[in-house]
């Protein structure tokens, strides 16, 4: 089973206003789909990033794909 972290929009109401839960999928799973693990938060209009660092390092170490997106999300919430 291939896995990656990767976001997921949980913000659809009111519009203009998103918001993602970033969370550990496997890889054939759809975006909004059902994940294995919740590992945080993040809000681009107010650029609030919350990430399990402890989990989220866990996951990468046995071997986990991060996207892009999520690289960067962890880089600034270090």
């Amino acid at each position: 089973m291939a896995v990656r972290i990767r976001l997921r929009r949980i913000g659809k109401n009111p519009k203009k206003q998103p918001h993602f839960r970033i969370a550990v999928y496997d890889e054939t799973k759809n975006r909004d789909g059902r994940s294995i693990e919740p590992l945080g938060f993040y809000n681009p209009v107010s650029k609030a990033v919350k990430i399990k660092k402890d989990r989220y390092d866990y996951w990468i170490s046995v071997g986990a794909l991060a996207s892009p997106t999520i690289k960067n999300l962890a880089k600034k919430a270090r």
